[in-house]
């Protein structure tokens, strides 16, 4: 095998080459592109960038070089030189403004700039320059509007976002990841029914193309989750080739006599995931683990991220590796089990753990299901969760802890605790809460709690905020059941210390379903806010039933609807 500074050194005399002739103008676009070729296959971006620019120097007057700046902005996107590559593609446009590909570009180097208004711009105005109906500009508008759904639903332009991609789907009703996302957009604006046919999209169509996690918050049915999940691995994932791994003799190893344990999360910062994870990361028996964290989630440190890093022996950040190089990266530190802490969440790099790098993979935490996967060896469990007789329904081998989620028993709160007043609370009511996400709220448990606020006079809900027009949307639902608009009460997004130091202020949290509580339940238990559930047949309608028993109130457990109204009442 050819070693690297031999690589390199060729790569270095080829570009040289390949510049010398660019310069003399005897390095027709073909050949250009011929050498750009070349150089990938050494592994020099940072050549091809440069070859680009010293060709448009000297070939200014071709009547190709707007396409040859179109591939320099992306070959600079390629090494994450985002700036230059906005100068390059607007150039590009500049010169061919019929060129659509090239707005796609310059939307997404603008949105990783943080420029998402301007990224949207570029991407609409490509839309309505589309007059002409051929294969390529019907292509090009798709594009645009899943990439103008993705950053507005990022930014919380919920409907907006929806919108878009709601027009992508009714030109091309195959794209599994738009009917994922709009989906996912109607789930969190309380948009009932959720999965709303039209036209052009058939009801069948959106129970086939509905994410495993939105699936989670729809249907209680733990069949029906073990199928997704599996149509899923196999459709987006296949089986690749295994990853090579080092014999264990020939393996560098700092202490053979630890474990090596990878985590691999995108959401080892402030989040959900990474809040719960630092205590674990800092509990880890030294002397007989060594722990390696695959990072692949927002380049953003935070002081949750930087306490992980300081727990851990070895930090690793995936995110500018293909899914080979990483699955090689976790091979060759030699890892011996390998954790999934996302799941099918967001940025998650199930392909990474398609390879199997690493003899044992276990599926934890960050996704409350199966992965319906041949290479996720063991889900990690409690006996609430899975009970033994719902093993049938998990592909992977069922390992139980007596409570299977982690918490931070560091975990910091704000130390200023807001009274009622400040957080627009009656004094004297009686309040029920529910901070999940209102992707959560379903018809049937919003029609419970209205039931239960009419029989309980002059109580209020106090709901985590979603848009303003998801929050009116749940107003007018409250008033159509019977209760008083103003009944209902959005709490602002707050930082985690703040949000946990007004926890106190309810009186009992309300457990939704078939998607329950998981931290948002085990932050109010924290708080000394007891909190209701009722459980059903999947593992994420009975997290809280497992927490609550953790806790010794195992009596905050419903058997039925009717009970948990009851009881609640």
């Amino acid at each position: 095998m050819t070693s690297e500074p031999v690589q390199l050194k060729a790569g270095q005399e080829f570009f040289n080459d390949a510049v010398r002739r660019a310069a003399m103008q005897q390095l027709p676009v073909v050949d250009l592109l011929n050498s750009v070729g070349k150089l990938a296959s050494f592994q020099q971006k940072h050549l091809i960038v440069d070859l680009y620019k010293n060709w448009i120097a000297y070939n200014a007057d071709n009547n190709l070089l707007y396409a040859i700046y179109y591939n320099y902005g992306v070959a600079l996107m390629d090494i994450r030189d985002h700036v230059a590559a906005i100068n390059a593609l607007r150039e590009c446009v500049r010169l061919k403004p019929d060129f659509h590909q090239a707005y796609i570009n310059l939307g997404r180097a603008l949105e990783d700039c943080g420029q998402t208004g301007q990224a949207v711009g570029q991407w609409l105005a490509m839309v309505n320059s589309l007059a002409a109906v051929n294969g390529d500009s019907v292509a090009h508008k798709v594009t645009a509007l899943h990439q103008m759904g993705r950053v507005l639903e990022a930014a919380s332009s919920d409907a907006p976002a929806e919108d878009a991609l709601r027009q992508s789907l009714d030109i091309n009703p195959h794209q599994v990841e738009a009917m994922q996302h709009w989906i996912s957009l109607r789930q969190r604006q309380c948009k009932w029914p959720v999965l709303a046919e039209w036209e052009r999209v058939s009801q069948k169509s959106l129970h086939g193309g509905i994410s495993s996690l939105s699936l989670s918050c729809l249907a209680d049915d733990p069949m029906f989750q073990l199928a997704k999940a599996y149509q899923y691995a196999k459709k987006a994932n296949g089986m690749p080739a295994q990853v090579h791994r080092p014999h264990v003799e020939a393996a560098v190893r700092r202490d053979p006599k630890r474990l090596r344990i990878g985590y691999v999360s995108s959401d080892l910062r402030e989040h959900a995931v990474g809040f719960a994870m630092t205590d674990v990361m800092e509990q880890h028996d030294r002397e007989k683990f060594e722990i390696f964290a695959y990072y692949c989630g927002i380049s953003r440190t935070d002081s949750t991220q930087q306490r992980i890093k300081d727990a851990v022996d070895h930090w690793v950040d995936i995110n500018g590796m293909t899914d080979d190089q990483a699955a090689a990266k976790i091979a060759s530190d030699n890892i011996d089990i390998v954790i999934d802490l996302n799941g099918y969440t967001k940025d998650a790099r199930t392909k990474v753990f398609a390879r199997r790098p690493a003899p044992i993979a276990a599926n934890w935490f960050g996704f409350p299901n199966s992965m319906g996967t041949p290479y996720h060896h063991y889900i990690i469990a409690d006996p609430y969760v899975i009970p033994p007789d719902q093993e049938m329904f998990y592909s992977e081998k069922v390992v139980r802890l007596p409570c299977y989620q982690p918490n931070d028993r560091k975990r910091t709160v704000s130390a200023r605790r807001p009274s009622r007043a400040e957080a627009g609370l009656p004094e004297n009511a009686f309040v029920f809460c529910s901070f999940n996400g209102m992707q959560k709220i379903t018809p049937r448990v919003f029609e419970r709690w209205m039931t239960i606020l009419g029989r309980v006079p002059g109580s209020v809900l106090w709901l985590l905020t979603g848009t303003k027009d998801a929050n009116e949307r749940l107003r007018q639902k409250a008033q159509e059941l019977g209760v008083a608009p103003n009944r209902l009460i959005f709490a602002e997004k707050l930082a985690n210390p703040d949000h946990l130091a007004r926890y106190p202020l309810a009186d009992l949290f309300l457990d939704s379903m078939p998607y329950g509580a998981h931290t948002t339940a085990a932050d109010s238990l924290w708080m000394n806010v007891p909190i209701l559930t009722m459980p059903g047949r999947t593992f994420a309608s009975r997290v809280c039933t497992s927490l609550i028993r953790a806790a010794g109130i195992g009596e905050m457990e419903c058997a039925s609807p009717d009970a948990y109204v009851a009881r609640a009442v």
